[in-house]
C-alpha cells in the first residue's frame, strides 16, 4: 500500500458519508466546548476571587463529571449509529482483498481525523466563548468582571484527555464489530431485520410495573425528606420502564395495525407500518431515548429557571428580616441588654428597626412516631437522613410571646397548644411526649407561623408549638436537658428588623454588632453565645448556588437537547436509507409521489410524537415530587413552579416540532433519491 493510503481512505469515507457524518463530527466539537467551557468555570481564579464563586465552582465542577459521562455514553451511541452505516462499504472492502488488519487501519485514521477535527476546533470555540461565559456567571453574582482574557491550561489538558480516551474507546467498540463479522453479514447488515424481544408481555408488564409505581411514588409522597431521598429512584425506574414500554410497545403497535386491515392495506399506511415492523426494537430503543432526554431537559430547565426566578423569594423564607440576633441564655436580662446593643448600633448610624419581632423560644430535635414524640440522644448521635424519616425539628415558644409578636389574641387552657408544621404535617388531636406529658392541639392555623429562617434552611420537616406560658417552655426544657445534655439545646431570643439602607452598609452594621457583642459583658463577666444573621451579607451565596445551578442547567439543557435532536436526525437518515428501495418498488408498481408524501407523514406522525407527549406525562407526574424536593431547599412558590414547567414544556414542544418538520424533510429526500 502506498504511504498514505488509509488516510486518503478515511478522509473519502468521511467526505462522501458527510451527511452522516457532520452532524457527529459538530456534537464532538459542541461536547468538547462544553466540557472546556465548564472545566474553565470551575477553574478560573476571577470566578473564585468572587463573594459566592467558591459555591458556583463547586456546583460547576459536579456538572462537568456529568458532561463528562454524558459525552462517553451520547457519543458511543452515535459513533455505532456511524458504524452500522459503513459495514456495507468495509464489508466491499473485505471483500476485494482488505483484511481485518486494512480496515482497522482506516477506522483508526478515521478516529484520529475526527478526533482532531473535534479537539481543535472544540478547544478553539471553548476558548473564544470562555470569557464570554466567564462574565455571565460574574453578572449573575451582581459583581462587575474585567475584560482579562487568559487560557486555561488545565483546562484544555483535562479536556484533550478525557476525548482521547473517549476516541480510543470508540475506536475499539468499531475494531470490535469489523473483527466480529464477516463479508457477508458486513454487505447485508443494512438490509437485516429484527427479530422482535422474546417475552414481550412479562416485558411490557415489567415496564407498565415500573412506570405506575414510579407515578404512585410521585403523586403520593407527602414528606419532603422521603421525596429527596426517593426522587433519583423514581427517575431510574421510569428510565427503565420508558424502555421497555417502547421496545415492546412498539412490537406490539405495529402488529396491531397490521392486524387492522382498513387500516393496514392503504398506499398512505401498508409502507410505513411494515418499515416500523422491520426495525422494531431499534425503533423503540430510539423513541424511548429520545423521550428520557425530553424528559431531563424539561425538569432541568424548569427545576432550575424556577430556582433562580424565586432566589429572592427563598432569601426572604431564609431570612425573614434584614438583620437577626438570637441571644443564647435562660436569663431575660440578657436578652434585653444583648438586644439593646443592636439599638444602639442602629441609632448610631441614624436608623431605627422596622417591622421589630421578638420572641423567646426553645429549640429541640426528636422522633415523631404517629401523635407521639421521643427524645432518644443515642438515636439522635447515630442519625442517619435515609432511615430516620421521623426526626423532626420543634421550635417551643409562649403564648404571650406569640400574640404580641402576631397582634392575636389567641387562649390556650394548660396542656394545650397551637401546632404550626414547615416542611412536614400532623394529622392528629393530641401531641405526646414521651414521659413528659400529651397537649391537646387546640388548632393548626394556615397563617402566622413564627418567622424562623434556620427551619427553612433545614432539610427536616419543624414543628412550631406554641405553650401556655414560659414556665411551660422551661419545663420542657429542664426534661429535655435530662436527656439530651445541655450542650445540645437552650433557651434563646430570636430578635430580628428590617433597615431601609443599602446592601453595604448593613453589612457594615452586621459586623458592628458582632464586635460590640464580643466587649459585652454580661452576667458577670460571661459573654451569651449569639447568633447574627444578615440578608445582605449571605444574598451574594444565595444567587452564587441557584445561579449557578441555573447556568449549568442552561448547559445541560442545550446538551440534552442538541442529543435528542441528534438522535431524531440520524433515526430519521437511517430509516430513510432502509426505507428508499421499498419506496422505489412502490413507485415501481404504481405509488405517486404524493402518496409516498403522504406515506412518510403517516409513519413518522404515527411514531414520532410519543416521546413528546410521554415526557409531558412524566413531567406532569414528577411535579408533585419535585415542587417537594424544591421546598426542602427552599421555594415555597407553586404557582412559580407550575408557570415555569408549562412554558418549559410548550417552548420545547415549539423546538421539537420545528427539529420533527426539517428531519422530515431530509428523510423525504433520502427516499426520494433513488
Amino acid at each position: 500500500m502506498k504511504r498514505g493510503f488509509y488516510r486518503r481512505l478515511a478522509l473519502t469515507g468521511i467526505y462522501k458519508n458527510k451527511k452522516n457524518y457532520l452532524p457527529y463530527i459538530l456534537t464532538c466539537i459542541g461536547m468538547v466546548m462544553m466540557y472546556y467551557i465548564i472545566r474553565f468555570l470551575a477553574d478560573s481564579p476571577k470566578v473564585a476571587g468572587v463573594r459566592g464563586g467558591e459555591i458556583m465552582q463547586m456546583v460547576l465542577g459536579l456538572g462537568g463529571w456529568v458532561i463528562g459521562i454524558f459525552a462517553v455514553i451520547f457519543l458511543f451511541y452515535t459513533n455505532s449509529f456511524l458504524i452500522r452505516r459503513r459495514k456495507k462499504e468495509f464489508g466491499l472492502y473485505n471483500i476485494l482483498g482488505m483484511g481485518k488488519k486494512n480496515l482497522f487501519q482506516v477506522l483508526l485514521w478515521e478516529n484520529v481525523i475526527i478526533a482532531g477535527i473535534a479537539l481543535a476546533a472544540g478547544l478553539f470555540c471553548g476558548i473564544l466563548f470562555s470569557k464570554l461565559a466567564e462574565l455571565c456567571m460574574v453578572k449573575v453574582l451582581g459583581v462587575e468582571g474585567s475584560m482579562d482574557f487568559y487560557i486555561s491550561m488545565e483546562s484544555i489538558r483535562g479536556s484533550a484527555v478525557l476525548f482521547a480516551v473517549i476516541f480510543l474507546i470508540l475506536l475499539l467498540n468499531g475494531t470490535r464489530q469489523i473483527y466480529k463479522a464477516n463479508p457477508v453479514e458486513l454487505l447485508g447488515s443494512e438490509s437485516a431485520g429484527e427479530k422482535p424481544p422474546k417475552a414481550r408481555l412479562l416485558l411490557a408488564l415489567a415496564g407498565l410495573a415500573l412506570v405506575a409505581g414510579a407515578y404512585y411514588l410521585a403523586v403520593t409522597i407527602q414528606d419532603p425528606i422521603a421525596a429527596m431521598l426517593l426522587f433519583f429512584v423514581a427517575v431510574i425506574m421510569v428510565i427503565l420502564g420508558t424502555y421497555l414500554l417502547f421496545i415492546t410497545g412498539s412490537v406490539a403497535f405495529c402488529r396491531l395495525l397490521q392486524k387492522r386491515k382498513k387500516y393496514y392495506y392503504k398506499t398512505s399506511h401498508f409502507v410505513s407500518v411494515s418499515s416500523m415492523a422491520f426495525r422494531m426494537k431499534r425503533n423503540g430503543a430510539g423513541l424511548a431515548s429520545i423521550c428520557i432526554l425530553s424528559t431531563m431537559v424539561l425538569v432541568m430547565l424548569s427545576s432550575t429557571t424556577c430556582l433562580f426566578i424565586g432566589t429572592e423569594d427563598m432569601l426572604r423564607e431564609r431570612y425573614p428580616r434584614d438583620i437577626v440576633v438570637e441571644t443564647v441564655s435562660s436569663d431575660p436580662e440578657e436578652y434585653g441588654r444583648s438586644n439593646g446593643m443592636v439599638s444602639e448600633v442602629l441609632a448610631s448610624h441614624g436608623l431605627v428597626g422596622e417591622n421589630t419581632t421578638e420572641y423567646r423560644y426553645m429549640y429541640l430535635a426528636g422522633y415523631l412516631f404517629d401523635d407521639q414524640l421521643v427524645l432518644d440522644r443515642n438515636q439522635l448521635e447515630s442519625f442517619n437522613m435515609a432511615g430516620d424519616n421521623n426526626l423532626r425539628e420543634l421550635y417551643v415558644l409562649p403564648l404571650e410571646d406569640y400574640n404580641r409578636m402576631m397582634g392575636t389574641q389567641y387562649s390556650l387552657a394548660p396542656q394545650e397548644l397551637l401546632l404550626f408544621c414547615k416542611k412536614t404535617s400532623y394529622t392528629y388531636d393530641t401531641l405526646s411526649i414521651k414521659d413528659y406529658g400529651t397537649f391537646t392541639v387546640k388548632e393548626q392555623p394556615k397563617e402566622g407561623r413564627p418567622a424562623m429562617g434556620s427551619a427553612m434552611a433545614s432539610i427536616l420537616g419543624s414543628m412550631f408549638l406554641v405553650v401556655p406560658s414560659m414556665d411551660e417552655v422551661n419545663e420542657i426544657y429542664e426534661f429535655a436537658k435530662e436527656i439530651y445534655g445541655e450542650e445540645y439545646y437552650s433557651v434563646r431570643c430570636w430578635y430580628g428588623v428590617d433597615l431601609s439602607c443599602s446592601g453595604e452598609e448593613m453589612q457594615k452594621i452586621a459586623e458592628e454588632i458582632s464586635a460590640r457583642h464580643d466587649d459585652l459583658k454580661l452576667n458577670q463577666g460571661f459573654a451569651p453565645k449569639i447568633k447574627l444573621e444578615c440578608i445582605a451579607r449571605d444574598r451574594v451565596e444565595f444567587y452564587a448556588t441557584y445561579g449557578g445551578l441555573f447556568f449549568l442547567g442552561v448547559l445541560l439543557g442545550l446538551v440534552f437537547t442538541i442529543a435528542a435532536v441528534l438522535i431524531i436526525y440520524y433515526k430519521q437518515v437511517s430509516e430513510g436509507y432502509e426505507d428508499q428501495k421499498r419506496f422505489a418498488i412502490m413507485q415501481k408498481v404504481g405509488m405517486t409521489d404524493r402518496e409516498i408524501r403522504k406515506s412518510i407523514n403517516s409513519q413518522v406522525l404515527t411514531v414520532f410524537f410519543l416521546p413528546l407527549i410521554l415526557a409531558g406525562i412524566h413531567m406532569a407526574f414528577a411535579f408533585p415530587m419535585l415542587r417537594l424536593v424544591m421546598m426542602m431547599i427552599g421555594l415555597v412558590n407553586t404557582w412559580l413552579a407550575v408557570v415555569t414547567a408549562v412554558v418549559s414544556y410548550l417552548i420545547f414542544a415549539v423546538l421539537y416540532v420545528l427539529v420533527y418538520r426539517g428531519t422530515s424533510r431530509t428523510y423525504y429526500g433520502i427516499v426520494r433519491n433513488h
